[in-house]
Protein backbone atom coordinates (compact mmCIF):
# COMPACT_ATOMS: atom_id res chain seq x y z
CA UNK A 1 0.00 0.00 0.00
CA UNK A 2 1.34 3.32 -0.79
CA UNK A 3 2.17 5.40 2.23
CA UNK A 4 1.56 9.14 0.92
CA UNK A 5 -1.67 10.45 2.25
CA UNK A 6 -2.59 12.65 -0.72
CA UNK A 7 -5.58 10.93 -2.76
CA UNK A 8 -4.21 11.73 -6.07
CA UNK A 9 -0.24 11.58 -5.48
CA UNK A 10 -1.45 7.71 -4.44
CA UNK A 11 -3.20 7.42 -7.97
CA UNK A 12 -0.09 9.20 -9.64
CA UNK A 13 1.91 6.29 -7.94
CA UNK A 14 0.35 3.57 -9.03
CA UNK A 15 -0.13 4.90 -12.95
CA UNK A 16 1.76 2.51 -15.20
CA UNK A 17 3.05 3.58 -18.77
CA UNK A 18 1.78 6.65 -18.86
CA UNK A 19 0.87 5.81 -22.83
CA UNK A 20 -1.49 2.49 -20.90
CA UNK A 21 -5.79 3.13 -22.10
CA UNK A 22 -7.34 4.57 -18.76
CA UNK A 23 -10.32 5.28 -20.63
CA UNK A 24 -11.69 3.47 -23.42
CA UNK A 25 -14.64 5.05 -24.97
CA UNK A 26 -17.40 2.74 -26.66
CA UNK A 27 -16.80 4.47 -30.13
CA UNK A 28 -13.02 2.77 -29.44
CA UNK A 29 -11.22 6.20 -29.03
CA UNK A 30 -8.82 6.44 -25.91
CA UNK A 31 -7.58 8.69 -23.43
CA UNK A 32 -4.35 7.67 -21.53
CA UNK A 33 -2.94 7.98 -18.28
CA UNK A 34 -1.24 10.40 -19.77
CA UNK A 35 -3.63 12.08 -21.26
CA UNK A 36 -5.77 12.39 -17.80
CA UNK A 37 -2.28 13.70 -16.14
CA UNK A 38 -1.99 16.48 -18.87
CA UNK A 39 -6.16 17.34 -19.12
CA UNK A 40 -6.21 17.07 -14.88
CA UNK A 41 -3.33 19.96 -15.13
CA UNK A 42 -4.73 22.01 -17.27
CA UNK A 43 -7.96 22.53 -15.49
CA UNK A 44 -6.30 22.18 -12.06
CA UNK A 45 -4.81 25.42 -13.52
CA UNK A 46 -7.98 27.16 -14.49
CA UNK A 47 -9.53 26.24 -10.91
CA UNK A 48 -6.80 27.84 -9.10
CA UNK A 49 -7.16 30.67 -11.98
CA UNK A 50 -10.53 31.23 -10.82
CA UNK A 51 -9.40 31.31 -7.26
CA UNK A 52 -9.94 27.48 -5.91
CA UNK A 53 -7.63 27.37 -2.93
CA UNK A 54 -6.55 24.51 -0.33
CA UNK A 55 -10.45 23.04 1.44
CA UNK A 56 -12.68 25.26 -1.20
CA UNK A 57 -15.29 23.30 -2.61
CA UNK A 58 -15.61 22.61 -6.71
CA UNK A 59 -19.39 21.78 -6.76
CA UNK A 60 -20.52 19.98 -10.32
CA UNK A 61 -23.57 19.23 -12.02
CA UNK A 62 -22.98 17.53 -15.24
CA UNK A 63 -23.57 15.07 -17.37
CA UNK A 64 -21.17 11.86 -17.77
CA UNK A 65 -18.35 12.42 -20.17
CA UNK A 66 -14.24 11.76 -19.80
CA UNK A 67 -13.66 15.51 -18.90
CA UNK A 68 -16.06 15.45 -16.01
CA UNK A 69 -14.41 12.30 -14.46
CA UNK A 70 -10.89 14.22 -15.26
CA UNK A 71 -12.36 17.30 -13.78
CA UNK A 72 -12.76 15.07 -9.89
CA UNK A 73 -8.93 14.40 -10.68
CA UNK A 74 -7.99 18.01 -10.90
CA UNK A 75 -10.08 19.03 -8.27
CA UNK A 76 -7.96 16.91 -5.85
CA UNK A 77 -4.71 18.20 -7.31
CA UNK A 78 -5.92 21.81 -6.64
CA UNK A 79 -6.37 20.98 -2.81
CA UNK A 80 -10.52 21.45 -3.23
CA UNK A 81 -13.20 19.16 -1.89
CA UNK A 82 -15.04 17.72 -5.18
CA UNK A 83 -18.90 18.39 -4.73
CA UNK A 84 -20.91 15.92 -7.12
CA UNK A 85 -24.19 16.72 -7.70
CA UNK A 86 -26.92 14.53 -9.25
CA UNK A 87 -28.22 15.36 -12.53
CA UNK A 88 -31.91 15.38 -11.81
CA UNK A 89 -31.44 17.89 -8.94
CA UNK A 90 -33.93 20.63 -10.05
CA UNK A 91 -32.76 24.42 -9.80
CA UNK A 92 -34.85 24.72 -6.54
CA UNK A 93 -32.59 21.68 -4.97
CA UNK A 94 -29.40 23.15 -6.20
CA UNK A 95 -29.98 26.40 -4.65
CA UNK A 96 -30.21 24.34 -1.37
CA UNK A 97 -26.42 22.88 -2.45
CA UNK A 98 -24.85 25.91 -3.18
CA UNK A 99 -26.26 27.78 -0.34
CA UNK A 100 -25.09 25.05 1.97
CA UNK A 101 -21.72 24.24 0.27
CA UNK A 102 -20.73 27.55 -0.49
CA UNK A 103 -18.26 26.61 -3.39
CA UNK A 104 -16.09 29.08 -5.19
CA UNK A 105 -16.74 27.28 -8.66
CA UNK A 106 -19.72 25.56 -9.82
CA UNK A 107 -19.74 23.43 -13.15
CA UNK A 108 -23.61 23.01 -14.66
CA UNK A 109 -24.64 21.85 -18.04
CA UNK A 110 -24.27 24.53 -20.46
CA UNK A 111 -28.29 24.45 -21.23
CA UNK A 112 -28.96 25.96 -16.84
CA UNK A 113 -25.73 28.14 -17.24
CA UNK A 114 -27.97 31.32 -17.60
CA UNK A 115 -30.52 30.04 -14.43
CA UNK A 116 -27.42 28.81 -12.11
CA UNK A 117 -25.67 32.06 -12.53
CA UNK A 118 -28.76 34.36 -11.38
CA UNK A 119 -28.61 31.70 -8.52
CA UNK A 120 -24.62 32.58 -7.97
CA UNK A 121 -25.09 35.75 -8.03
CA UNK A 122 -27.54 35.95 -5.41
CA UNK A 123 -25.99 33.26 -3.29
CA UNK A 124 -22.31 34.85 -3.66
CA UNK A 125 -20.88 31.92 -5.63
CA UNK A 126 -18.01 33.70 -7.17
CA UNK A 127 -17.61 31.85 -10.52
CA UNK A 128 -19.60 29.37 -12.57
CA UNK A 129 -17.84 27.49 -15.83
CA UNK A 130 -20.13 25.23 -18.11
CA UNK A 131 -19.51 21.35 -19.17
CA UNK A 132 -21.82 19.61 -21.69
CA UNK A 133 -22.16 15.64 -22.55
CA UNK A 134 -20.23 16.04 -25.14
CA UNK A 135 -16.89 17.32 -23.22
CA UNK A 136 -17.39 20.93 -24.59
CA UNK A 137 -17.86 24.25 -21.87
CA UNK A 138 -16.36 27.32 -20.97
CA UNK A 139 -14.00 25.38 -18.49
CA UNK A 140 -12.66 23.40 -21.28
CA UNK A 141 -11.96 26.74 -23.18
CA UNK A 142 -10.32 27.68 -20.56
CA UNK A 143 -8.48 24.86 -20.20
CA UNK A 144 -7.33 25.10 -23.68
CA UNK A 145 -4.97 27.86 -22.76
CA UNK A 146 -3.42 26.40 -19.69
CA UNK A 147 -0.29 24.78 -19.34
CA UNK A 148 -0.62 20.67 -18.74
CA UNK A 149 1.73 20.68 -15.99
CA UNK A 150 0.62 21.53 -12.34
CA UNK A 151 2.17 21.60 -8.68
CA UNK A 152 -0.43 19.33 -6.16
CA UNK A 153 -1.16 21.35 -3.61
CA UNK A 154 -0.01 19.17 -0.28
CA UNK A 155 -2.99 17.73 1.49
CA UNK A 156 -3.11 15.59 4.69
CA UNK A 157 -5.18 12.41 5.33
CA UNK A 158 -8.16 14.17 7.05
CA UNK A 159 -8.34 17.30 4.79
CA UNK A 160 -11.42 17.13 2.55
CA UNK A 161 -11.23 14.71 -0.61
CA UNK A 162 -15.20 15.31 -1.36
CA UNK A 163 -18.22 16.31 -0.20
CA UNK A 164 -21.18 14.14 -0.88
CA UNK A 165 -25.26 15.01 -0.11
CA UNK A 166 -26.96 11.86 1.07
CA UNK A 167 -30.57 11.46 -0.44
CA UNK A 168 -32.51 13.33 2.13
CA UNK A 169 -35.08 11.01 2.16
CA UNK A 170 -35.71 12.51 5.85
CA UNK A 171 -35.33 16.11 6.10
CA UNK A 172 -32.79 18.12 4.30
CA UNK A 173 -29.44 16.48 2.60
CA UNK A 174 -27.18 16.34 4.79
CA UNK A 175 -22.94 17.10 2.66
CA UNK A 176 -20.65 13.98 4.02
CA UNK A 177 -17.12 14.79 4.41
CA UNK A 178 -14.60 12.60 2.87
CA UNK A 179 -10.86 12.81 3.45
CA UNK A 180 -8.11 11.62 1.47
CA UNK A 181 -7.54 8.91 3.90
CA UNK A 182 -10.98 8.02 4.01
CA UNK A 183 -10.98 7.34 -0.31
CA UNK A 184 -7.69 6.10 -0.02
CA UNK A 185 -7.99 3.32 2.10
CA UNK A 186 -10.99 2.11 0.58
CA UNK A 187 -9.40 2.35 -2.78
CA UNK A 188 -6.75 0.42 -1.49
CA UNK A 189 -9.10 -2.00 0.11
CA UNK A 190 -11.50 -2.92 -2.28
CA UNK A 191 -8.69 -3.31 -5.15
CA UNK A 192 -7.06 -6.01 -2.90
CA UNK A 193 -9.84 -7.65 -2.00
CA UNK A 194 -11.73 -8.09 -5.36
CA UNK A 195 -7.97 -8.65 -6.90
CA UNK A 196 -7.60 -5.72 -9.46
CA UNK A 197 -4.82 -5.72 -11.25
CA UNK A 198 -3.12 -3.78 -14.37
CA UNK A 199 -4.74 -6.03 -16.60
CA UNK A 200 -8.47 -5.37 -15.58
CA UNK A 201 -10.96 -3.16 -18.07
CA UNK A 202 -13.52 -2.39 -16.15
CA UNK A 203 -17.06 -1.42 -18.21
CA UNK A 204 -18.40 1.82 -16.28
CA UNK A 205 -21.37 2.38 -17.08
CA UNK A 206 -22.53 4.00 -13.87
CA UNK A 207 -23.45 7.87 -13.29
CA UNK A 208 -20.34 9.86 -11.44
CA UNK A 209 -21.96 11.96 -8.93
CA UNK A 210 -22.34 8.86 -6.80
CA UNK A 211 -19.85 6.88 -4.63
CA UNK A 212 -20.10 3.79 -6.80
CA UNK A 213 -19.21 4.89 -9.94
CA UNK A 214 -16.69 7.65 -8.85
CA UNK A 215 -15.15 6.58 -5.72
CA UNK A 216 -15.47 3.13 -6.31
CA UNK A 217 -15.33 2.42 -9.19
CA UNK A 218 -13.23 5.05 -10.82
CA UNK A 219 -10.84 5.24 -7.89
CA UNK A 220 -10.39 1.40 -7.65
CA UNK A 221 -9.20 1.52 -11.43
CA UNK A 222 -6.79 4.26 -10.95
CA UNK A 223 -5.25 2.42 -8.26
CA UNK A 224 -4.88 -0.71 -9.84
CA UNK A 225 -3.25 0.82 -12.79
CA UNK A 226 -5.83 -0.68 -15.15
CA UNK A 227 -8.59 0.20 -17.82
CA UNK A 228 -12.16 1.08 -17.94
CA UNK A 229 -14.21 1.25 -21.02
CA UNK A 230 -15.94 4.51 -20.23
CA UNK A 231 -19.79 4.12 -21.43
CA UNK A 232 -22.11 7.65 -21.21
CA UNK A 233 -24.91 5.21 -19.73
CA UNK A 234 -26.07 1.97 -18.90
CA UNK A 235 -27.58 -0.19 -21.98
CA UNK A 236 -28.08 -3.71 -21.61
CA UNK A 237 -27.01 -4.73 -25.23
CA UNK A 238 -23.77 -2.44 -24.97
CA UNK A 239 -22.71 -3.86 -22.12
CA UNK A 240 -23.48 -7.26 -23.39
CA UNK A 241 -21.93 -6.31 -26.88
CA UNK A 242 -19.06 -5.01 -24.74
CA UNK A 243 -17.84 -8.22 -22.37
CA UNK A 244 -15.02 -10.11 -24.69
CA UNK A 245 -13.41 -6.56 -24.36
CA UNK A 246 -13.40 -6.42 -20.77
CA UNK A 247 -13.41 -8.16 -17.63
CA UNK A 248 -15.02 -6.62 -14.91
CA UNK A 249 -18.31 -5.40 -13.87
CA UNK A 250 -19.96 -3.05 -11.51
CA UNK A 251 -23.53 -2.35 -11.44
CA UNK A 252 -26.67 -1.96 -9.64
CA UNK A 253 -29.30 -4.45 -9.52
CA UNK A 254 -31.26 -2.72 -12.21
CA UNK A 255 -27.96 -3.70 -14.67
CA UNK A 256 -28.49 -7.52 -13.62
CA UNK A 257 -32.20 -7.63 -14.35
CA UNK A 258 -32.10 -6.15 -17.53
CA UNK A 259 -28.91 -8.38 -18.78
CA UNK A 260 -30.98 -11.42 -17.83
CA UNK A 261 -33.67 -9.63 -20.36
CA UNK A 262 -31.14 -10.29 -22.96
CA UNK A 263 -31.56 -13.40 -25.27
CA UNK A 264 -27.73 -13.30 -25.77
CA UNK A 265 -27.09 -13.71 -21.65
CA UNK A 266 -24.82 -17.15 -21.82
CA UNK A 267 -21.78 -18.80 -20.45
CA UNK A 268 -20.00 -18.15 -23.56
CA UNK A 269 -20.56 -14.43 -23.83
CA UNK A 270 -19.35 -14.05 -20.26
CA UNK A 271 -16.57 -16.47 -20.36
CA UNK A 272 -14.24 -12.88 -20.69
CA UNK A 273 -15.59 -11.43 -17.73
CA UNK A 274 -13.76 -12.33 -14.31
CA UNK A 275 -16.18 -10.23 -11.64
CA UNK A 276 -19.79 -8.48 -11.79
CA UNK A 277 -20.18 -6.62 -8.60
CA UNK A 278 -23.76 -5.46 -7.27
CA UNK A 279 -24.41 -2.77 -4.69
CA UNK A 280 -26.42 0.87 -3.76
CA UNK A 281 -29.51 -1.41 -3.49
CA UNK A 282 -30.18 -5.20 -2.44
CA UNK A 283 -30.06 -7.82 -4.97
CA UNK A 284 -32.96 -10.16 -4.99
CA UNK A 285 -31.77 -13.68 -4.09
CA UNK A 286 -34.28 -14.59 -7.16
CA UNK A 287 -31.65 -12.61 -9.77
CA UNK A 288 -28.58 -13.90 -8.04
CA UNK A 289 -29.83 -17.65 -9.03
CA UNK A 290 -30.74 -16.76 -12.24
CA UNK A 291 -28.06 -14.62 -13.34
CA UNK A 292 -25.55 -17.26 -12.29
CA UNK A 293 -28.04 -19.99 -13.72
CA UNK A 294 -27.30 -18.70 -17.07
CA UNK A 295 -23.26 -17.17 -16.98
CA UNK A 296 -22.26 -19.78 -14.13
CA UNK A 297 -21.00 -16.57 -12.32
CA UNK A 298 -21.97 -15.53 -9.11
CA UNK A 299 -22.62 -11.86 -8.30
CA UNK A 300 -20.65 -10.05 -5.73
CA UNK A 301 -22.85 -7.88 -3.45
CA UNK A 302 -21.68 -5.83 -1.09
CA UNK A 303 -22.67 -3.16 1.26
CA UNK A 304 -21.68 0.57 1.54
CA UNK A 305 -23.19 3.69 1.96
CA UNK A 306 -22.40 7.19 0.98
CA UNK A 307 -20.39 8.42 4.46
CA UNK A 308 -18.33 4.80 4.70
CA UNK A 309 -17.73 3.89 1.22
CA UNK A 310 -17.95 -0.23 1.18
CA UNK A 311 -18.16 -1.47 4.33
CA UNK A 312 -18.69 -5.11 3.74
CA UNK A 313 -18.05 -7.39 0.75
CA UNK A 314 -19.15 -11.32 -0.30
CA UNK A 315 -15.43 -13.22 -0.63
CA UNK A 316 -13.50 -13.37 -3.97
CA UNK A 317 -13.03 -16.92 -3.21
CA UNK A 318 -15.69 -18.53 -0.93
CA UNK A 319 -19.18 -18.66 -1.36
CA UNK A 320 -21.22 -15.28 -2.22
CA UNK A 321 -24.69 -15.99 -0.70
CA UNK A 322 -27.16 -14.42 -1.91
CA UNK A 323 -29.56 -12.02 0.48
CA UNK A 324 -26.32 -11.08 2.25
CA UNK A 325 -23.45 -8.54 1.82
CA UNK A 326 -20.55 -10.86 2.80
CA UNK A 327 -17.83 -9.97 5.23
CA UNK A 328 -16.72 -6.80 7.01
CA UNK A 329 -13.52 -5.63 4.63
CA UNK A 330 -9.82 -6.02 6.33
CA UNK A 331 -9.47 -3.16 8.26
CA UNK A 332 -13.18 -2.69 9.00
CA UNK A 333 -15.25 -3.31 12.12
CA UNK A 334 -19.36 -3.91 12.16
CA UNK A 335 -21.02 -4.82 14.93
CA UNK A 336 -25.03 -4.98 16.00
CA UNK A 337 -26.22 -2.88 18.50
CA UNK A 338 -30.12 -2.48 20.28
CA UNK A 339 -31.69 0.50 18.78
CA UNK A 340 -32.96 1.83 22.32
CA UNK A 341 -30.48 0.52 24.88
CA UNK A 342 -27.37 0.54 22.43
CA UNK A 343 -26.21 -3.00 24.03
CA UNK A 344 -24.13 -4.84 21.72
CA UNK A 345 -26.15 -8.24 20.16
CA UNK A 346 -24.98 -11.47 19.12
CA UNK A 347 -25.00 -13.55 16.12
CA UNK A 348 -28.53 -13.88 14.56
CA UNK A 349 -29.97 -11.03 16.44
CA UNK A 350 -31.61 -8.30 14.21
CA UNK A 351 -30.53 -4.23 15.40
CA UNK A 352 -28.56 -1.34 14.47
CA UNK A 353 -25.92 -2.08 12.37
CA UNK A 354 -22.36 -0.17 13.25
CA UNK A 355 -19.30 0.49 11.78
CA UNK A 356 -15.85 1.63 12.64
CA UNK A 357 -12.80 1.95 10.33
CA UNK A 358 -10.60 4.56 8.04
CA UNK A 359 -13.38 4.43 5.49
CA UNK A 360 -15.48 6.23 8.14
CA UNK A 361 -16.41 9.67 7.23
CA UNK A 362 -15.46 13.02 8.92
CA UNK A 363 -18.75 14.25 10.15
CA UNK A 364 -21.69 16.26 8.03
CA UNK A 365 -20.65 19.97 6.19
CA UNK A 366 -21.31 22.38 9.06
CA UNK A 367 -23.50 20.05 11.04
CA UNK A 368 -21.52 19.41 14.13
CA UNK A 369 -24.54 17.93 16.74
CA UNK A 370 -25.42 15.77 14.03
CA UNK A 371 -22.22 14.35 13.47
CA UNK A 372 -22.04 13.60 17.27
CA UNK A 373 -25.17 11.97 17.79
CA UNK A 374 -24.08 9.65 14.57
CA UNK A 375 -21.35 8.09 16.32
CA UNK A 376 -21.65 5.58 19.40
CA UNK A 377 -18.57 4.48 21.11
CA UNK A 378 -16.50 5.41 18.24
CA UNK A 379 -18.73 3.23 15.76
CA UNK A 380 -20.75 5.58 12.91
CA UNK A 381 -24.74 4.59 13.35
CA UNK A 382 -25.48 3.31 9.83
CA UNK A 383 -29.44 3.70 10.11
CA UNK A 384 -29.58 0.05 8.81
CA UNK A 385 -31.07 -2.77 10.45
CA UNK A 386 -29.29 -6.06 10.08
CA UNK A 387 -27.98 -8.97 11.45
CA UNK A 388 -24.30 -10.98 11.64
CA UNK A 389 -25.20 -15.01 11.46
CA UNK A 390 -23.17 -17.75 12.60
CA UNK A 391 -20.87 -17.76 9.65
CA UNK A 392 -20.17 -14.19 9.71
CA UNK A 393 -21.89 -12.81 7.13
CA UNK A 394 -23.96 -9.72 7.22
CA UNK A 395 -27.61 -9.54 6.02
CA UNK A 396 -29.06 -6.40 5.83
CA UNK A 397 -32.57 -6.64 6.97
CA UNK A 398 -33.96 -2.78 5.88
CA UNK A 399 -33.55 0.75 7.04
CA UNK A 400 -34.13 1.73 10.93
CA UNK A 401 -36.86 4.76 9.61
CA UNK A 402 -38.39 1.68 7.39
CA UNK A 403 -39.02 -0.62 10.51
CA UNK A 404 -42.42 -0.90 11.05
CA UNK A 405 -43.93 -0.93 14.56
CA UNK A 406 -47.55 -2.19 14.48
CA UNK A 407 -49.10 -2.84 17.45
CA UNK A 408 -46.02 -2.84 19.66
CA UNK A 409 -44.97 -5.70 17.70
CA UNK A 410 -41.55 -4.94 15.40
CA UNK A 411 -42.32 -6.18 11.66
CA UNK A 412 -38.74 -6.02 9.76
CA UNK A 413 -40.42 -5.11 5.81
CA UNK A 414 -37.53 -7.45 4.16
CA UNK A 415 -38.81 -10.72 5.98
CA UNK A 416 -41.91 -9.65 4.47
CA UNK A 417 -40.71 -9.11 1.11
CA UNK A 418 -38.95 -12.25 0.95
CA UNK A 419 -42.04 -14.36 1.29
CA UNK A 420 -44.09 -11.98 -1.19
CA UNK A 421 -41.49 -12.47 -3.86
CA UNK A 422 -41.41 -15.77 -4.18
CA UNK A 423 -44.68 -16.22 -4.66
CA UNK A 424 -45.77 -16.97 -8.30
CA UNK A 425 -46.40 -13.85 -10.69
CA UNK A 426 -44.68 -11.52 -8.14
CA UNK A 427 -41.90 -9.40 -9.73
CA UNK A 428 -40.82 -7.72 -6.74
CA UNK A 429 -42.02 -6.17 -3.85
CA UNK A 430 -41.75 -2.94 -1.24
CA UNK A 431 -43.71 -3.47 2.41
CA UNK A 432 -43.76 0.30 4.15
CA UNK A 433 -45.58 0.79 7.23
CA UNK A 434 -48.78 3.41 6.99
CA UNK A 435 -50.40 5.46 9.91
CA UNK A 436 -52.94 3.60 11.36
CA UNK A 437 -54.85 4.96 14.44
CA UNK A 438 -55.45 1.61 16.05
CA UNK A 439 -52.41 -0.35 15.39
CA UNK A 440 -49.96 2.44 15.00
CA UNK A 441 -48.99 1.55 11.99
CA UNK A 442 -50.50 -0.74 9.35
CA UNK A 443 -48.15 -3.43 7.45
CA UNK A 444 -48.91 -2.54 3.47
CA UNK A 445 -47.37 -4.61 0.45
CA UNK A 446 -46.83 -2.80 -2.81
CA UNK A 447 -46.34 -5.15 -5.53
CA UNK A 448 -45.24 -5.34 -9.38
CA UNK A 449 -46.90 -8.34 -10.85
CA UNK A 450 -44.85 -10.38 -13.29
CA UNK A 451 -46.04 -9.72 -17.32
CA UNK A 452 -49.07 -12.10 -17.91
CA UNK A 453 -49.96 -12.54 -13.83
CA UNK A 454 -53.38 -11.81 -12.55
CA UNK A 455 -52.24 -11.81 -8.81
CA UNK A 456 -55.20 -10.54 -7.00
CA UNK A 457 -55.05 -8.82 -2.78
CA UNK A 458 -56.91 -12.19 -1.77
CA UNK A 459 -54.71 -14.34 -3.32
CA UNK A 460 -51.69 -12.91 -1.85
CA UNK A 461 -53.37 -12.88 1.25
CA UNK A 462 -54.46 -16.62 1.00
CA UNK A 463 -50.68 -17.21 -0.14
CA UNK A 464 -49.23 -15.88 2.98
CA UNK A 465 -51.59 -16.94 6.01
CA UNK A 466 -49.68 -19.12 8.11
CA UNK A 467 -46.25 -18.55 6.48
CA UNK A 468 -46.10 -15.45 8.67
CA UNK A 469 -47.47 -14.35 12.07
CA UNK A 470 -50.48 -12.43 11.93
CA UNK A 471 -49.01 -8.81 12.84
CA UNK A 472 -46.34 -9.78 10.27
CA UNK A 473 -49.09 -9.72 7.39
CA UNK A 474 -50.16 -6.65 4.98
CA UNK A 475 -53.57 -5.18 5.81
CA UNK A 476 -53.93 -3.96 2.43
CA UNK A 477 -51.75 -4.77 -0.99
CA UNK A 478 -51.85 -2.21 -3.86
CA UNK A 479 -50.38 -3.17 -7.58
CA UNK A 480 -47.95 -1.10 -9.64
CA UNK A 481 -46.65 -0.98 -13.01
CA UNK A 482 -43.10 0.00 -11.21
CA UNK A 483 -41.67 0.86 -7.71
CA UNK A 484 -40.50 4.13 -7.38
CA UNK A 485 -36.70 4.73 -7.44
CA UNK A 486 -33.93 7.20 -7.05
CA UNK A 487 -30.78 6.94 -9.94
CA UNK A 488 -28.99 4.43 -7.92
CA UNK A 489 -32.05 1.71 -8.18
CA UNK A 490 -32.51 2.22 -4.27
CA UNK A 491 -36.80 2.06 -3.92
CA UNK A 492 -37.89 5.29 -2.48
CA UNK A 493 -40.07 4.05 0.20
CA UNK A 494 -40.54 7.67 1.45
CA UNK A 495 -42.55 8.11 -2.42
CA UNK A 496 -44.71 5.13 -1.22
CA UNK A 497 -45.55 6.21 2.42
CA UNK A 498 -46.60 9.47 0.68
CA UNK A 499 -48.21 8.22 -2.24
CA UNK A 500 -50.45 5.65 0.03
CA UNK A 501 -50.59 7.62 3.46
CA UNK A 502 -53.96 8.91 3.96
CA UNK A 503 -55.34 4.95 2.85
CA UNK A 504 -56.15 3.77 6.86
CA UNK A 505 -57.57 7.56 7.72
CA UNK A 506 -61.25 6.18 8.33
CA UNK A 507 -60.37 2.25 8.82
CA UNK A 508 -61.31 1.50 12.36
Amino acid sequence: MTTTNHLFAAMRGAMPDLAKPLAIHPDGSVASYGDALALSARLANVLVARGVKPGDRVAVQVEKSWPAFVLYLATLRAGAAYLPLNTAYTLSELEYFLSDAEPTVAVVRPETADAVRALATKLNVPHVETLGADGKGSIMDAAAGQPDTFDDVPRGPDDLAGILYTSGTTGRAKGAMLSHANLLSNAVTLRDYWRFTADDVLIHALPIFHTHGLFVAGDIILMAGASMIFCPKFDAAEVLRLMPKATTLMGVPTFYTRLLDQPGLTREATAHMRLFVSGSAPLLAETHRAFEEKTGQAILERYGMTETGMNTSNPYDGARIAGTVGYPLPGIEVRIADPATGAILGPEEIGSIEVKGPNVFKGYWKLPEKTASEFHDGYFITGDLGKIDGRGYVHIVGRGKDLVITGGFNVYPKEVEGEIDALPGVLESAVIGLPHKDFGEAVTAVIVRTPGSALTEAQVHAALDGRLAKFKLPKKVFFVDELPRNTMGKVQKNVLRDTYKDIYRSVA
